[in-house]
């Protein structure tokens, strides 16, 4: 064979080969090939809730403040005999603390001095009028006696008209020695309840616990000066049972109409990642609030905290519970949106993914094909397809009926349902990689983004 023939012979045979390789190559998808991302049917409960943020508060607090204006001299001592401070366990009438009362003692001295000045003007009255009794005795017996002799030369006109004056004077001096006694009286009892506005001035000087509780808050120093005016200065909070504990749920109006009493409450605090804590709705207040045109209602959810984990003001993620569903077929919600394109799934679906159908056209195709009848939807229930990984990557949709759902999953009804099969939830691509020691020689080195 002449040497030219040769060549070409070798030139077409090399020409042929990278050309074949050229092909396979590119009809697998220049080294991608698709794979789908699957999930099995799973039969589970399903919970429906409502999501909202809100806070932890103590149950009922007690703000204590003080009614007259001073400097704090000490604090009292707790249940433990230590300083009362914040967490403090503190019984009822329990010293909180001390305000200096030397100006509130001085004026109760001052009251008690009166009261006693008081007593003694009404003792002297007393005595007043009886000297005015024995007064009034006298004259009206002499003036008996003036009466019984008349003008006569025994009794001059002068004295008689002095025993009859006599008399009538000392009848005034016995009606204004009562009414010095009432007043006395009345001084007294003015005296009196000033000194009893003094000590309870003094008293208010001493803070007291009016309940049993835990400070969850101290609002005031030593030595610092509490000035009572129109509003009385808060110096403590007292948590009265921290046993029980509410959170104040702000729901938005759309969802407040889902709320009722009792209804069953879960939530979480970031304080105790992975613990889940339960209660119940109490009530849903009237007063509602609207920030940035959004209204909500503020909603007290009850529950209980006998073992005292649960901390005032701790910010709580809460699920209020609709509606909860036992034993049901549950599919991802991903499940229901992905659909395939026309050259994927079953052959004999594959001109109605060419034409774009309905669900409605391809739960048609699945009754010619497994001649099975369509049941009655049920009352607020949806049509939808899942699409069906059959063995070799095959696909195949399969019409179904949707339920509630939490967001993630769907509740599905549906002939051809079972437990465990497999459906598409989307598709994703897997690149060949190619090592040294088998990269092809024919394929160029093309720069990917982002590689370096």
């Amino acid at each position: 064979m002449k040497p030219l023939v040769r060549r070409t012979i070798i030139t077409v045979l090399v020409l042929g080969l990278v050309i074949i390789t050229a092909f396979i190559f590119f009809r697998n998808g220049n080294g991608k090939s698709v794979s789908y991302r699957t999930e099995k049917i799973k039969r589970d409960e399903l919970l429906i809730t409502i999501s909202a943020t809100g806070t932890i508060e103590p149950e009922e607090v007690i703000d204590v403040g003080a009614q007259v204006a001073g400097r704090i001299l000490k604090f009292g001592k707790d249940k433990n005999n230590k300083t009362i401070d914040y967490g403090s366990v503190v019984e009822e009438g329990t010293v909180l603390a001390q305000i200096d009362d030397s100006l509130y003692a001085a004026d109760a001295a001052q009251a008690a001095a009166q009261v006693q000045q008081s007593r003694a003007s009404l003792e002297r009255a007393k005595a007043d009028i009886e000297q005015a009794k024995a007064k009034l005795y006298q004259a009206q017996r002499d003036w008996e006696r003036a009466q019984k002799l008349g003008h006569s030369e025994a009794l001059a006109e002068t004295v008689y008209d002095a025993y009859k004056s006599g008399y009538e004077t000392a009848v005034a001096n016995l009606a204004v020695n009562q009414a010095a006694i009432e007043q006395a009286m009345a001084a007294v009892s003015q005296s009196e309840a000033v000194q009893k506005r003094a000590q309870r001035n003094l008293g208010y000087c001493t803070i007291t616990s009016p309940v049993k509780g835990v400070i969850i808050d101290r609002r005031v120093n030593i030595g610092q000066t509490v000035v009572s005016s129109l509003n009385a200065p808060s110096l403590f909070l007292i948590a009265k049972d921290l046993k029980r504990m509410q959170v104040w749920v702000a729901v938005n109006e759309a969802d407040i109409g889902k709320i009722h009493q009792g209804q069953p409450v879960s939530f979480t605090v970031d304080a105790f990642p992975g613990e889940l804590f339960h209660g119940e709705v109490g009530k849903a207040r009237l007063n509602a609030s609207m920030t940035q045109n959004v209204v909500t209602y503020t909603v007290e959810v009850i529950t209980d905290n006998s073992n005292g984990r649960l901390l005032p003001y701790l910010t709580a993620n809460v699920q209020f519970e609709l509606n909860r569903l036992k034993n049901v077929m549950l599919v991802s919600n991903a499940a229901l949106r992905w659909k395939p394109n026309s050259e994927q799934g079953a052959p004999k679906f594959r001109n109605l993914l060419q034409k774009a159908p309905g669900d409605g056209e391809i739960r048609k195709e699945n009754q010619k094909h497994d001649n099975k009848k369509e049941q009655k939807l049920q009352t607020g229930k949806k049509e939808g397809t899942i699409w069906v990984n059959r063995p070799g990557n095959i696909l195949e949709p399969l019409q179904v009926r949707t339920g509630d759902s939490d967001g993630v999953v769907t509740e599905v009804e549906g002939s051809g349902l079972e437990e465990g099969l497999e459906v598409v939830l989307g598709e994703q691509i897997q690149t060949s990689t190619s090592t040294k020691g088998d990269s092809n020689p024919f394929v160029p080195n093309m720069n990917r983004r982002g590689s370096r």
